[in-house]
């Protein structure tokens, strides 16, 4: 991998912000705070997205830049051939290749997941090869033996094996509980061969015992078919006997019935011949009724005159009651107008007296409000002035003589007891009044007696008005009332004179005794006409009761003919009772047998059904078994795989860590002795993965912090290439954040001059620093600075100025503000 440019826009501190990269050594240097790491955050955030920056999403956007404003960081690198170019923002990502206008990946996911399979690493990968920052040199001080060893696994990417490993265990373990699943769910086999056998045998019973049945129904059924003829017949002259009995039946009752109906003609006959005689002397007690009617119709008028007069007399009686009560309410309404104008003056000189009561209670109430307030507003400011003292003097008594004066700030040494003295006076002076205010608030914190007897001199008015406003009204509405009294007198006139009227009109002469009498008598001659209207209706049905009879004599004599005729016919049949009962039972027995012999068949058969199904079931366990033996042969050879591909990996691992500490020293001594102008020439790890010096082959007891840092970071550098190694990765990019803290400045120039040699093996190489001195031996410089103006981390490129001498702050200024013509952050 090998970086092209890299652009910046509203990221972090850099509002606008251009890199171009080369081949060889560059240096990225600034102060401490100008935002360089950054340039290595934007690289590690354009391929991995949001988990490689620090903080949150939002602490990316620079703080300067405008709501709608785009965060966009766009890097471009060459990888194997090819030329990629990334636009990363907030909510989107893009990748082109080479020079493809339409991009390969357009999403935030599917950008980071196309730059990891390119690079083939992942996000800690690609930080443990191309980076290295200053906090991760020592990292393996801090660990203890056991923490190294895995961390050196893990960054050389031996972890794999042990997930893999892990991978193979867990398959393991699923094997193993398939295995016990099955073990468990398995049936026993020699149950299942014993239920197959049983099936078979209880098959062959099952199939003997319905092929026996099926005779024994046949023969049965034979039996019965003899037996139907002759209960066919029985059956036949059985309901012709049950048909002639019924006849018979029906013939005795119709006869019975006729005669009855006949006894009854005849007594009506003589019944009608008795009305002949009746008739006569009804007819003439009759003719009467007509006239005792009318003179009954008469009474009755008479009576319904004599109840309308006296519902007449008693109205006018109450009539003339309530005339009586109007005459005498109109009079008392007489004087209600005087009464109105008396009572309306009244009521305007009571209600003058109120506004006067009120205007007097308003006044008094106000000016204690304002007395009660002021006395109280007055209290609490000197409260406050007396607090505000007591802690003036409470600092003066505790700073004594050294105590500030409050008007000059000097030491008021001599002017202290004065000063304190002119405190306590004040002090008391607000004391007094103030106890004095807090009289006067007291005193007027309850209701004056003045304002309690105004208040009660307003309620007496208040009353006198309201009765006087309820008498006026009481005298209008009984002004209003005079009026109706009026119009209900008349009223009641014109009622009495009608009510007269009708009492003249009506008849008289009612006799309550005659008309009782005539009511008596219509009763009785009703009773008479309706005795003659029954006798002349049975003399009018007298020739329809003659021909009744006829007939009905007539239809009794054909009934007992027909019964003679059934009694024949009933007598002339040869089946009784016995012998139809032998022939049924002969039949209901075998056709029980034959019943019998059904069900035995059916059973039978159903009972082959349910061995020829036990017998499949068997054969289907059976079946499942053998599936299952099968699956858990195959299981256990997988587990056996598995068991074998553990100890494979264990083995693998070990073979692997007992390599890599000679390979790793190895890789480190060389550099070591690029760094140490060959006064160090050799590295080794102990059993604990600790790393020593060795000089002129003894490991040296002590080294330097110095020595101590450049041994972290050969190693550090040897961690990278055999990580970039065994990635299959062509370690061409090496990007050093700050590593030179602890160097003195001829290890820094070594470190300068080692990567500068390692030029076959680091093709591109990116020093982080805010050490001014390594710039010397670099081949660009790109310096970096905050601009207090702007408010944004600028980038310049000083590297013209490498060929002479060391800008000076003034000239790196001017180089700041005339920038290359790609731009500036």
């Amino acid at each position: 991998m090998r970086l092209i440019s890299l652009r910046l826009q509203n990221f972090r501190q850099h509002a606008d912000t251009r890199l171009d990269f080369d081949r060889g050594l560059t240096g990225i240097v600034g102060p401490n705070g100008s935002c360089k790491s950054t340039v290595l955050e934007a690289i590690a955030w354009a391929l991995y997205g949001n988990p490689a920056a620090r903080g949150t999403r939002d602490g990316i956007r620079f703080s300067r830049a405008g709501p709608r404003a785009p965060v966009k960081v766009e890097l471009v690198f060459e990888l194997a051939g090819h030329r990629y170019r990334v636009l990363r923002g907030l909510s989107n990502a893009e990748v082109y290749l080479d020079a493809g206008e339409a991009p390969i990946a357009n999403t935030i996911t599917g950008a980071t997941e196309l730059l990891q399979r390119r690079l083939g690493m992942t996000r800690a990968e690609f930080f443990h090869t191309y980076f290295t920052g200053q906090k991760e040199l020592d990292v393996m001080a801090a660990l203890g033996a056991a923490e190294r060893a895995r961390f050196l696994s893990r960054v050389l990417g031996y972890d794999r094996i042990t997930g893999a490993q892990e991978f193979a265990r867990e398959r393991r373990r699923a094997v193993l509980a398939e295995i016990n699943g099955l073990k468990q769910g398995m049936a026993d086999p020699d149950a299942i061969w014993r239920a197959v056998a049983d099936a078979e045998a209880r098959l062959a019973v099952a199939r003997t015992r319905s092929a026996e049945a099926d005779a024994a129904q046949r023969d049965a059924a034979a039996r019965l078919q003899g037996l139907v003829p002759r209960w066919q017949d029985a059956q036949s002259q059985r309901e012709r006997r049950l048909q002639l009995a019924s006849e018979l039946r029906v013939a005795e009752s119709e006869a019975v019935s006729l005669s009855r109906e006949l006894e009854r003609l005849d007594r009506e006959l003589d019944a009608v011949a008795r009305a002949h005689d009746e008739l006569v002397p009804l007819r003439a007690e009759a003719n009467r009724l007509a006239g005792v009617r009318e003179a009954l119709s008469a009474q009755e008028a008479l009576a319904a005159a004599g109840a309308r007069r006296q519902a007449l007399l008693e109205r006018v009686a109450a009539y003339a009651e309530e005339e009586a009560k109007l005459i005498d309410r109109a009079a008392r309404l007489e004087s209600a107008p005087a009464l109105e104008v008396e009572t309306t003056a009244q009521l305007l000189a009571l209600r003058a007296v109120l506004a006067q009561a009120e205007q007097a209670l308003d006044t008094e109430r106000t000016a204690w409000a304002r007395d009660r307030q002021e006395a109280e507003t007055r209290l609490e400011a000197l409260r406050t002035q007396y607090a505000e003292l007591s802690q003036q003097r409470e600092r003066l008594e505790g700073l004594g003589e050294e105590s500030p004066c409050p008007t000059c700030g000097q030491p008021l040494g001599a002017n202290f007891a004065s000063v304190l003295e002119q405190l306590n006076e004040q002090l008391e002076t607000v004391r007094v009044d103030g106890q004095y205010f807090r009289q006067r608030a007291e005193q007027l914190s309850a209701v004056p007696a003045s304002i309690d007897g105004l208040e009660e001199g307003r309620r007496g008015q208040q009353q006198e008005v309201a009765v006087a406003e309820r008498r006026l009204a009481r005298i209008q509405a009984a002004m209003g009332e005079a009026a109706m009294v009026a119009e209900q007198r008349a009223q009641l006139t014109r009622r009495l004179e009608e009510a007269t009227a009708q009492l003249a009109a009506l008849p008289s002469g009612y006799d309550a005794h005659r008309h009782e009498q005539l009511r008596a008598d219509v009763q009785r001659l009703q009773e008479i006409d309706t005795r003659m209207a029954r006798v002349s209706g049975l003399l009018e049905r007298e020739l329809v009761m003659r021909t009744e009879r006829a007939r009905v004599l007539a239809a009794r004599d054909a009934a007992r003919e027909r019964l003679m005729t059934v009694e024949t016919q009933l007598a002339a049949l040869g089946m009784d009772d016995a012998t139809y009962g032998t022939v049924r039972a002969a039949y209901e027995a075998a056709a029980t047998e034959a019943q019998r012999a059904e069900l035995e068949a059916v059973a039978a058969s159903g009972e082959a059904e349910r061995a020829r199904t036990a017998l499949e079931t068997a054969e289907q366990a059976r079946r499942e078994l053998a599936r299952l033996q099968t699956s858990l042969e195959a299981l256990e050879t997988e587990k056996r795989v598995h068991d074998e591909l553990d100890r494979a990996f264990t083995d693998l691992r070990s073979d692997l860590n007992h390599q890599l500490r000679p390979e790793l020293a190895d890789i480190a001594s060389r550099f070591l002795d690029d760094l140490t102008d060959g006064r160090y020439t050799q590295l080794e790890f102990d059993e604990e993965y600790r790393l020593l010096v060795l000089e002129d082959g003894v490991p040296k007891p002590v080294i330097s912090g110095g020595e101590e840092d450049l041994c972290n970071l050969v190693l550090r550098l040897a961690i990278s290439q055999m990580i970039a190694e065994r990635a299959g990765q062509s370690f061409s990019l090496l990007i050093l954040d700050e590593v030179f803290g602890s160097l003195d400045e001829t290890r820094r120039s070594n470190v300068v001059e080692l990567l500068r040699r390692l030029h076959d093996r680091f093709e591109q190489v990116i020093v982080i620093t805010h050490i001014e001195q390594v710039r010397e031996g670099l081949d660009r410089l790109l310096l970096v600075r905050f601009d207090e103006t702007r408010g944004c981390s600028v980038v310049t490129d000083a590297t013209t100025a490498l060929a002479g001498a060391s800008l000076s702050p003034e000239a790196e200024v001017a180089a700041g503000a005339a920038p290359a013509p790609w731009g500036e952050g």
